[in-house]
């Protein structure tokens, strides 16, 4: 795999994984019980820390690419291991 690809995929990864983390563990005004500023929309975050969410956001895609690497490497799971249906076997007589 060229490092150009390596990167790309881990980008990805990383996009991802930033949008399963972003919502996890924020909370609103009303909720944290915090005083609104003049003209701020009442779903707006209260207690949003950005490091943290970098922080985690780069931990979970580390995970998953280098599971994905792995997979890359070993080939553990591959396009015949999740082929329930037999639809390669299929195309062949196509």
């Amino acid at each position: 795999m060229q490092l150009y690809s390596v990167f790309a995929i881990y980008v990805l990864f990383w996009v991802t994984a930033a949008f399963i983390i972003l919502p996890i563990g924020i909370r609103n005004h009303h909720e944290t019980g915090k005083e609104m500023v003049r003209g701020q929309s009442d779903g707006a975050p209260a207690n949003f820390r950005p490091l943290r969410v970098l922080l985690l956001t780069t931990l979970l895609a580390t995970t998953m690419f280098g599971l994905f690497y792995l997979n890359y490497v070993y080939g553990w799971i591959s396009i015949d291991t999740i082929d329930f249906f037999n639809s390669r076997e299929r195309m062949k007589d196509v």
